[in-house]
Parts: structure tokens; sequence; C-alpha cells
């Protein structure tokens, strides 16, 4: 059965195709930078997802807050490890980001149940 992951995912892709085919500079050079800021570099990629994470969690914005948990369960970290990275955002951005935390929760419950699926 298909959950909100599932949809969020198939949005995703669906309308960065269709970023793709646009021939503007400016749009395809943030593209690019995006993708290269979490390769490995002085940092590995691995934390950089997290503190991709952390950061989306501040800024309030779920779609980017559930792509960095989808990468985070890909990259290994624990549950733990997510809840102690999202502290960090909780301590950072305050009680409005309550709402969010519980959108990142079952974020972690969806793709943890997921992965006992498989």
């Amino acid at each position: 059965m298909p959950n909100r992951l599932d949809d969020f995912r198939t949005y995703r892709d669906r309308m960065n195709e269709g970023i793709a085919q646009i021939e503007h500079l400016g749009i395809k050079r943030f593209f690019n930078l995006d993708t290269a800021a979490y390769r490995d570099g002085a940092i590995d990629s691995r934390t950089k997802e997290l503190l991709g994470l952390v950061a989306s969690t501040v800024l309030r914005c779920n779609d980017c807050m559930d792509y960095h948990l989808i990468q985070c369960v890909k990259a290994g970290w624990r549950d733990a490890e997510l809840y102690d990275a999202l502290n960090v955002a909780l301590v950072v951005g305050g009680s409005i980001l309550i709402p969010h935390l519980r959108h990142a929760v079952e974020t972690i419950d969806t793709l943890r149940a997921e992965g006992s699926q498989q």
C-alpha cells in the first residue's frame, strides 16, 4: 500500500525530471551545486546528510527533511543518532519545530517499516 513517502518520491522524481529539461543555466548550476555539496570532501557524505537534516529541520522544510531522512537511513544512521541530530535542530530552532519533529518521527517510522518489509 502506498504511503506518504511513496507519493513524495514519485512527485520529487517526476518534477526533478521536468526541471532537468528546463534550459536555464542558473537552475542547472544550482542543482549541480546542491549535488556536489553532499559528496565526500573534508566531511564525509554520510555526515553531510545528517547536517542537511538538521538544516532542513531548522528551516522547517518537510520535503527536505524527508529527502535527508531517506538518505540518512540509506547511509546507516541509527534512530538514536537521528533523534540526537533532531534534538540539535530543536534546540536551535525552538518549539516552532515540534510539528516538524512529529513529521520527522513519522518519516523515520515509515522508513524503518519499509526496511523490515524488504
